[in-house]
């Protein structure tokens, strides 16, 4: 039975299969909130192709700190590496 982890984790099962896997609890909350993280075959829309403000709200969303000040590339490298 998987464990309830509270509100700040919408996948409890995908967060604790990263745990197992050896992930950050940071790294593993980030994919297992995003609803987007499942989906396979390169259907997401590519980061260069993203607006700025796109990328700043995708940082947001998967809780990378220091977005405000990075530039776009900042904010695809930090999105790519999180």
């Amino acid at each position: 039975m998987t464990k309830n982890h509270g509100p700040s984790i919408k996948n409890d099962e995908k967060y604790e299969a990263l745990l197992k896997e050896g992930m950050s609890k940071q790294k593993a909350a980030r994919i297992a909130n995003d609803p987007n993280s499942g989906k396979k075959g390169g259907k997401a829309e590519k980061y260069d192709e993203r607006s700025k403000k796109e990328l700043y709200d995708k940082a947001k969303e998967v809780g990378i700190e220091g977005r405000s000040k990075m530039s776009k590339d900042g904010l695809i490298g930090a999105l790519r590496n999180s």
